[in-house]
């Protein structure tokens, strides 16, 4: 089984590709959307078409079983990160369900336990996890990419046991399979 992490964000989206109970690593990475084009600020809806597509072309080419992404978490000092953390899982969650792949979503505590055993792990102890965790000879830079890589891992050990029914009509790749 394949499944694919994503770690949302409007700036950057890690996402990570793992294969197995192993698990191997298929291929780990960011998505950097463009914030500003010839010093103009771009608009926060083209970023997230930049971002639909960008996400629908992994999940083509990837091809993966399900797909685990992190919940909405807010903190009362910083309100507008989870509006605009909502705006991209938005389009992440539209885009998974138009591929017709299945979808978990997990809270970010729940994540930091599992690779850690600590729901309050630090970015740096989540990056050595995930290295150790796949033996990779560097920690993942950014942090979003270690954070994507152990939600797949974290779905990958249920088997992805918790992943929704898919209740739309068949996409044309599940139509494919």
């Amino acid at each position: 089984m394949k499944c694919l992490g994503i770690d949302p964000g409007l700036r950057i989206t890690g996402y990570g590709c793992i294969r197995g109970t192993g698990p191997e690593l298929v291929e780990a990475g960011v998505l950097r959307l463009k914030t500003e084009l010839g010093g103009e600020r771009i608009p926060i809806a083209d970023r997230l078409l930049e971002l639909h597509q960008d996400i629908s072309g992994l999940l083509e080419r990837l091809t993966p079983d399900v797909v685990g992404v992190e919940a909405v978490f807010s903190h009362y000092k910083h309100p507008a990160t989870a509006i605009a953390m909502g705006h991209a899982r938005g389009v992440i969650l539209l885009a998974v369900r138009a591929a017709g792949v299945r979808l978990v979503e997990l809270k970010p505590n729940e994540i930091k336990k599992f690779l850690t055993g600590n729901g309050h792990a630090s970015k740096e102890q989540m990056q050595g996890a995930v290295q150790s965790r796949l033996r990779l000879a560097e920690r993942p830079e950014p942090p979003d990419v270690a954070d994507a890589i152990a939600i797949a891992m974290c779905v990958g050990s249920r088997g992805g046991d918790r992943a929704e029914p898919i209740f739309a009509a068949p996409s044309r790749r599940s139509a494919q399979r």
